[in-house]
């Protein structure tokens, strides 16, 4: 071994030896305590810790247990951790980053993943959700009007849908120029339907089987002294079905959608459609009336009051 390398061993080895008598003396510290608090001097000490060291068969020089005496009373080779502040509450947060460095980045990674989503995906697509309804409330939903309006004036054989119709054009564009969707769309369906109305075409008859009334008379609660009289009708369609009809019930002033209703006749007509039907069981005369394509009513083929009930 060379002369460097002896050199440079030896202070480490001595350190060491420095290091462990130091520890000896920590853990044998009422004996330090109290030899170096009293009055025994500085050399009874080390005779003591050469005594220990050499029951264990170890020899120490003199002037490492100096050292090591000095140290303890220096507090070298002791560890004092740092003081509680920003920079040592960052340092351990670094060192356990193993620890919480998984679960915080897979944290980071989902917020960036949902920050895109909703800012650069969610975000553009409601914005373009809105755009897409302001242009239907501003431009489609007044062409729809205007649309339906033009087929009900061309296809309606009475006056009175063209002006119900215009009606419903002008109250549906003021709904859209305000930005009332839901009236808007109102208006829209309401011109659908009057137009549905005018295209209808069926027979109106009356009921004419054997499980169900041909007709029915009830004491109107408002005027229990009179009597209303109703034949039960339907309307037949030109393939033969029965149609389903929205019926405003005058008694409770609701519309329903029924394929049968009691419609209010005067009490002659009442009388003759029993008598038809008592004579052989079959209504010859069943008839009602007719609704014809471009018109909004039925043309009635027998006098009839008007009211109709979709209950009995």
């Amino acid at each position: 071994m060379s002369d460097v390398t002896a050199k440079s061993a030896a202070p480490l080895d001595e350190v060491m030896l420095a290091m462990d008598v130091v520890d000896t003396l920590r853990h044998r510290q009422d004996l330090a305590t109290r030899e170096l608090a009293g009055v025994t001097r500085e050399q009874q000490l080390i005779e003591k810790l050469r005594d220990i060291y050499h029951q264990q068969g170890i020899e120490v020089p003199d002037h490492i247990l100096k050292e090591g005496v000095a140290a303890l009373a220096e507090s070298r080779f002791v560890y004092d951790p740092p003081k509680p502040s920003f920079g040592a509450s960052m340092a351990r947060i670094y060192v356990g980053r193993k620890r919480w460095g998984k679960p915080v980045a897979a944290l980071v990674l989902a917020l960036i993943v949902g920050a895109i989503g909703y800012f650069g995906v969610y975000r553009p697509y409601e914005a373009g959700q809105a755009r897409q309804a302001q242009q239907e409330l501003a431009v489609g939903l007044p062409a729809q009007m205007d649309s339906l309006y033009q087929t009900i004036y061309e296809e309606t054989k009475v006056q009175q849908a063209v002006v119900q119709a215009e009606a419903l054009r002008t109250r549906g564009k003021a709904f859209a120029a305000e930005g009332n969707r839901v009236g808007a769309e109102k208006a829209v369906t309401d011109l659908t339907a009057l137009r549905d109305r005018l295209r209808l075409q069926y027979t109106l008859r009356v009921v004419n089987r054997s499980d169900v009334r041909s007709g029915f008379w009830t004491f109107p609660e408002i005027n229990t002294e009179a009597t209303n009289y109703y034949i039960v009708v339907e309307a037949i369609g030109d393939g033969g079905n029965p149609l389903t009809l929205p019926i405003l019930n005058e008694e409770t002033g609701t519309t329903e959608n029924v394929n049968m209703w009691g419609l209010r006749v005067p009490e002659t007509v009442y009388n003759a459609v029993a008598a038809d039907k008592q004579d052989d069981g079959i209504i010859q005369g069943n008839e009602v009336g007719r609704k014809a394509d471009g018109f909004l009513d039925v043309e009635y083929s027998m006098p009839v009051l008007g009211g109709a009930v979709t209950r009995w």
